[in-house]
């Protein structure tokens, strides 16, 4: 009997501490995240809504002029932690949006709100940036303008509305040459952001701007996504961009395109020198160029008996390198899918890419698909190449 009022005891001063504690409710700091949360969601759905006057009710207002002609199919936050200290509080929260249109799945973004509470115990979005070591949106760099293009989406920031034009043109020549080359299962259609400067394009990407100086455009995208998940965009390095003629000009459109369609058959099996030379094979088909005017640093090499031993490894595809290095990887693998292209056929140069991307590893991933594809040995297609560019460019 005594064990048993014991343990009676013990129970009830358990259910008695618990309501002293909890009173059956929520502590101070869910209640806040709760509240917070509720007011994102608001504010998500003013973004939908292009409702200002239903944004501006959550807090600041300038990312809603910055983003009116952006078209959203979906826009929500996530809180993942809130900091609170008295009426202010700091919020780490994902964001989630799609472009309507162009986006299957989710652009994820880390972003940091801070917020503040009215007497009468409101909250309210104070600001709204990217987390640390995020990357920024283009609206975090100023008001955005789009132009839709028959297949193409381009949003800039500090560009005339003609420079964006040019670049709609430019994307919907670029998306039928790819698929000509490629094939169709892909969205066939891409988007395209310009900011105002390389130091905007460097906000982008979340790196340094010197790691981008020179670098016309680069994509992004997640490598051996399922065809529906990537959102990839161009980003445009502008400082650079002008420097190009208009053939450049196309030649880079088309070979950022070109990352876009084969995003989902890239994987860490897939070496730079195949992804980035089919894309520059890609590229120049149109061009009617010859081999040492599309190659001239490695034709310099090449004149002067300097032929590559081997085909470049990733490492020298470094934005921040040696420029000549980075050209004449670049080149080596152009060259190496152009010798395909040539000697196996357009179709098998295709197929020889798909292959080697459906390997999970890097390790043998290109010697087996050169034997199931092409017949040969990862040491004979490097001879054959190397002599290639003797044919082609000595």
């Amino acid at each position: 009997m005594a064990g048993r009022r014991s343990g009676s005891a013990v129970v009830a001063l358990v259910v008695l501490l618990a309501a002293l504690v909890g009173c059956g409710g929520r502590s101070a700091a869910d209640s806040a995240t709760t509240d917070v949360q509720r007011l994102l969601d608001r504010r998500a759905a003013a973004v939908l809504d292009r409702d200002e006057r239903a944004y501006e009710r959550t807090g600041t207002g300038v990312d809603f002029a910055r983003l009116r002609q952006v078209p959203m199919a979906a826009w929500s936050y996530r809180v993942t932690e809130l900091r609170r200290t008295g009426d202010t509080a700091t919020a780490d929260a994902e964001l989630r949006y799609r472009v309507a249109g162009y986006d299957r799945a989710p652009v994820t973004a880390g972003r940091t709100l801070r917020l503040s509470r009215d007497a009468d115990g409101r909250w309210s979005v104070d600001a709204d940036r990217p987390a640390r070591k995020s990357a920024q949106q283009l609206w975090d760099q100023g008001a955005v303008q789009a132009v839709r293009g028959a297949r193409s989406l381009v949003l800039g920031v500090g560009q005339s509305g003609r420079s964006l034009r040019d670049f709609a043109d430019l994307a919907d020549r670029a998306v039928p040459a790819v698929s000509q080359e490629w094939g169709t299962d892909w969205s066939r259609h891409v988007v395209v952001l310009v900011p105002k400067s390389l130091e905007g394009m460097a906000g982008l990407l979340g790196s340094p701007a010197s790691s981008y100086r020179g670098i016309a455009a680069v994509t992004t995208g997640e490598t051996g996504a399922p065809a529906r998940a990537p959102a990839d965009r161009i980003i445009v390095n502008p400082d650079a961009f002008a420097l190009l003629g208009g053939l450049g000009e196309q030649v880079v459109v088309t070979h950022e395109t070109t990352h876009v369609a084969t995003r989902a058959h890239t994987s860490a099996a897939t070496p730079l020198w195949l992804s980035e030379g089919y894309a520059d094979w890609v590229g120049y088909r149109a061009t009617g160029g010859v081999p040492s005017e599309a190659a001239p640093e490695l034709s310099r090499a090449v004149s002067q008996g300097e032929v590559p031993a081997a085909l470049p490894e990733d490492k020298d595809f470094g934005f921040t390198g040696d420029a000549s290095r980075l050209a004449r990887a670049y080149e080596s693998g152009w060259t190496a899918c152009r010798l395909i292209a040539d000697r196996w056929g357009e179709s098998r140069l295709g197929e020889f890419y798909r292959a080697v991307g459906e390997h999970r590893k890097r390790e043998g991933a290109v010697a087996e698909a050169m034997r199931e594809v092409l017949g040969t040995t990862s040491e004979a297609f490097t001879e054959e190449w190397r002599e290639y560019l003797r044919a082609q460019l000595g």
